[in-house]
């Protein structure tokens, strides 16, 4: 199995192994590569807020904050080197364009503080407009392929897009997380917005992406990771 844990590191978290790369899994739903010195997030969604007020519907404007106050704390956990975003940054294509004066500031100081890797999704696909950093529909590193939309094919890819979840069923009982899911060939990151919502693992939409015989699933809980085999979902 390309997944096995390790031993505890200084933050605490604890270590897996994904195509070769020690990777810890943060409950605020960040993936830090020890090894590579790299924090990768996927699906921020900033501006969600603002998209939909464009479109008539109106949601509490507090989402993009809490999402760069988390993605400030999690950056400070871990102090990474290389910061990979991997697509759908904004909620739609005007979001980096028209956000407030505040936000554009506090999103450039933390990109500028860092080698930032932004990656084009399909809500943004035009890119995150002046922000420092660069940006790539796909960014290869260190043998890892680190895209938004999973290819379906190929080893060692990075991914985001469908926003994972996992249902754990126990008698009398069933809890839904946002979760990590990974098995030899691809990792997939939940959803790092504070809106993120979640896509059950059995859905169609995840046919064929992962061996399910060597799928673990790590939920994100309040404080810490879980997880388990994919398998150990079902009551």
């Amino acid at each position: 199995m390309n997944i096995e844990v390790m031993e505890r590191d200084a933050t605490a978290a604890r270590l897996f192994r994904f195509a070769g790369h020690a990777v810890a899994f943060d409950a605020a739903g960040a993936a830090f590569f020890p090894e590579l010195d790299l924090l990768v997030v996927s699906d921020l969604h900033l501006e969600r807020g603002a998209a939909h007020a464009r479109r008539g519907f109106f949601l509490p404007p507090y989402d993009t904050g809490r999402t760069l106050a988390a993605l400030g704390a999690v950056i400070a956990r871990y102090r990474p080197a290389r910061v990979v975003s991997l697509g759908d940054n904004f909620h739609d294509r005007v979001g980096a364009r028209d956000m407030p004066d505040e936000t554009r500031a506090t999103l450039s100081a933390l990109a500028e503080s860092h080698e930032w890797i932004w990656i084009n999704g399909n809500h943004d696909p035009d890119g995150v407009g002046s922000l420092p950093g660069a940006v790539f529909d796909v960014w290869h590193f260190e043998g890892l392929t680190f895209r938004h939309e999973p290819a379906g094919k190929g080893d060692a890819e990075i991914c985001g897009h469908l926003h994972p979840s996992a249902v754990l069923t126990r008698p009398g009982k069933s809890v839904r997380r946002p979760c990590f899911a990974a098995d030899h060939r691809r990792l997939m990151l939940p959803a790092f917005s504070t809106t993120r919502g979640g896509l059950d693992l059995r859905h169609s939409a995840f046919s064929g992406l992962f061996d399910r015989a060597r799928l673990h699933v790590h939920m994100l809980g309040p404080e810490r990771v879980y997880s388990l085999p994919f398998a150990a979902l079902a009551g």
